[in-house]
Formats: C-alpha cells, sequence, structure tokens
C-alpha cells in the first residue's frame, strides 16, 4: 500500500509543477518535478533492496537517479533562457545515459539480443524519418534525435523480446513502462521542435512519461 502512496504523490507534485509550469513560475515548477522525479528514485532503491538479480537492479536504479537529474535539467531550460539550448540538449544527454543504464540492465535477460536489436534499429529508421518530416530543428538537435530516440527503441524492443520469451509480471511491468516511456519521449520531440507548441500534448509527454518511470521502479520488486 506505501508504494501505492508514493506513486499517487509523485503524479500529485507532477500536476501541481505542470499548473506551475503553465503559469510561467519555473524555478518552482523545477523544483516540484525534482521532488516527484525523487519518488520513482526512491521506489525503485526500495524495490532493488526486494530484488533476487542486484546487478539487474543497481543499473536500473542509476538509470532511474539518471532521469531524475535529467528531468530538473530540462526544465531548469526555462530558468536559464539564454542558455536554454544548451541545457536542453544536456538534460537530453542525461538521459540518453539512463536508457543505456537500463539497456545494459536488460541485456542479459534477452535470449534474442542480435533480432531485437535488429528490429530496434530498423524501427528507429522509420520513426525519425516520420519525426523529421514533422519538425524543423537544427541539425545538432536531429542529431541527438537520432541517438536518443534510438538509445531507448532499442531498450523498448530488448524488453519486449525479453517479455515475449520469457513472460511474467516483472517482464510485462518493465515492457509496459518502457513502451510509455519512449512514447512520451516522441510527443516531447514533437512538441517541442513541431510548428506549434502545445499544452495537452506537454501534458500528454510528462504523464506517460512519469507512469513509464513509475512501472520500470515498481517492476524491481518483481524480480
Amino acid at each position: 500500500m506505501q508504494y501505492l502512496y508514493l506513486c499517487a504523490f509523485c503524479l500529485g507534485m507532477m500536476i501541481i509543477f505542470i499548473y506551475q509550469e503553465k503559469e510561467k513560475n519555473y524555478i518552482a515548477a523545477a523544483m516540484l518535478k525534482g521532488i516527484a522525479s525523487a519518488v520513482f528514485v526512491a521506489l525503485g532503491y526500495l524495490g532493488s533492496k526486494m530484488s533476487l538479480d542486484k546487478g539487474f537492479a543497481k543499473m536500473v536504479v542509476i538509470g532511474l537517479v539518471l532521469g531524475c537529474i535529467a528531468d530538473v535539467l530540462l526544465n531548469l531550460r526555462f530558468v536559464f533562457e539564454k542558455h536554454g539550448k544548451i541545457v536542453f540538449l544536456v538534460g537530453i544527454l542525461v538521459f540518453l545515459a539512463g536508457h543505456v543504464m537500463y539497456l545494459i540492465a536488460l541485456v542479459p535477460k534477452c535470449g534474442h539480443l542480435t533480432t531485437c536489436l535488429i528490429a530496434g534499429v530498423l524501427l528507429t529508421v522509420v520513426t525519425m524519418i516520420w519525426i523529421f518530416k514533422q519538425i524543423t530543428a537544427q541539425a545538432a538537435f536531429k542529431i541527438f534525435g537520432v541517438f536518443y530516440i534510438g538509445a531507448i527503441m532499442l531498450m523498448t524492443c530488448v524488453a519486449i523480446g525479453i517479455l515475449i520469451e520469457r513472460p511474467s509480471a516483472q517482464s510485462a511491468m518493465f515492457a509496459a513502462g518502457a513502451v510509455s516511456f519512449l512514447i512520451s519521449d516522441i510527443v516531447l520531440i514533437l512538441n517541442t521542435f513541431g510548428k506549434e507548441t502545445k499544452f495537452t500534448l506537454r501534458v500528454t509527454n510528462l504523464t506517460l512519461y512519469y507512469i513509464g518511470q513509475l512501472l520500470i521502479a515498481l517492476s524491481l520488486q518483481l524480480v
């Protein structure tokens, strides 16, 4: 029951910081977002204590920590507008490192790794071709986008591969979290670099993101 309370608190903080962000109270929003993200880190840490696979749990917790750091960085771009692009790119790099940690955690569990990686590369190509038709962005952002979406697509494909190969509550929860995370990032890119920034897409992006991170964190209890 305590985990449900923590999840509710996380989502509650998310709602409040989205409101603060909409009202352009960017410092308050960044702080509240940091608190919300710290919750999924705490859930991951608590879950890692119950996990039988300590190596897997360790990599996942590191990924959650990096996600929390990146969350704050992405919102600091609104606080430091003059350096907003640099702060945004650094945040994306930290997120990328988090995805890599998740992938490292999953690889030993995947019996058909090559197939999953090939599927991930192909889906990345198709997805990025579609995304590039929807957005206008500088070359540097497009390059980062390819690597970023590529990393989370690979991670998601490996997670789904593990679920197909060895169905379990844990693999299902992690895969669901990965898919939610992937969709949220695609929405983030479209909303950030698309023709028009929409508040509804911002809410969609953040809601899917926090659901994804919470599912990944909670999956550690089932390992």
